[in-house]
């Protein structure tokens, strides 16, 4: 299959890209620098609007994977105009110029977060669960309403709603990590929010599986056994033999961070579960988080 790939630099679209590579897939990567144009590039600039006519040429499937850290800097009202400019307007920009190629290809892989259901305590959380409120709850349903604009065009769409994504460079690992080998972590408040997480691999083969398969609609892309805030802490200090009985109060991150995006991202639970993989015979490589954060941390 011909693939194009948005947001392939990032940490999951550079995995993704050596997994489809490997299972002899050829990549398009979309790329925002017109001077590194090659074969296997095209250009697009979100901002401006502009993608070369024939970046869809020839492509079988595409994977979005295109957006600014949700959690880099706090949510002004300008960084919250950058969030949704590189999600939705870019996503829009994508279905546009995919809809418009003379032979469009037949799967769009739409990149999106299990934000979308929002802070929802207990409550398991499949892709029938309907959307949350707040401002990353919506940001998410904008931007996977700008995804399924492609299916007008007979496009299947399948909307990968990912979790929190455990490798060794993850940005949210790398950032705990400092205070745990201090022995200053711990669980964030009562720590009993629910932390939908997935290993790097299984990401990368649950989207290849994604483009294939024929499923269309939300994807939970988290791992079947989900871990509260606490039980995470919890294993993460126990493999770097460091006490994680401090419990952070909200006012620290809402402090460093911003109460909406403290809130938002730290402290919301999301129970969510795999069912529509689950249903379509997607078999995950890593069900439990201790193996895995073991092998991140090696």
């Amino acid at each position: 299959m011909r693939v194009a790939v948005a947001g392939a630099s990032g940490l999951i679209g550079t995995a993704l890209v050596s997994h489809l590579e490997s299972w002899g897939h050829q990549v398009v990567r979309l790329v925002r620098d017109r001077a590194s144009r090659a074969d296997d590039t095209r250009y697009w600039n979100p901002a401006t609007g502009d993608i070369d006519d024939d970046a869809f040429d020839g492509i079988e499937g595409v994977v979005n994977l295109a957006g600014a850290g949700i959690g880099d800097r706090r949510w002004s009202e300008r960084r919250k105009r950058e969030l949704r400019l590189s999600r939705v307007d870019s996503t829009e920009l994508l279905v546009e110029a995919i809809a418009a190629a003379a032979a469009p290809p037949s799967v769009l892989v739409a990149g999106s977060a299990v934000g979308f259901y929002g802070d929802r305590g207990d409550e398991v959380l499949d892709e029938q669960s309907g959307p949350g409120t707040g401002f990353l709850a919506t940001l998410t349903a904008d931007w996977e309403a700008a995804a399924l604009g492609a299916e007008s065009a007979g496009i299947r769409v399948a909307l990968a709603r990912t979790g929190l994504v455990v490798s060794d460079n993850a940005p949210f690992l790398t950032r705990m990590l400092p205070l745990f080998k201090l022995g200053l972590g711990g669980p964030l408040g009562n720590g009993r929010q629910w932390w939908p997480w997935i290993a790097l691999e299984d990401e990368v083969r649950a989207l290849a599986f994604l483009l294939e398969a024929e499923v269309s609609g939300p994807v939970n892309l988290c791992a079947p056994n989900p871990v509260t805030n606490k039980e995470f802490t919890q294993t993460l200090a126990s493999i770097l033999h460091r006490p994680a009985a401090l419990a952070v109060p909200r006012l620290g991150p809402r402090l460093l961070l911003g109460k909406e995006l403290a809130d938002g991202l730290l402290f919301s639970s999301t129970k969510a579960h795999p069912l529509a993989l689950d249903n379509a015979g997607f078999e995950f490589r890593h069900p439990d988080l201790h193996p895995v954060l073991e092998e991140a941390l090696s």
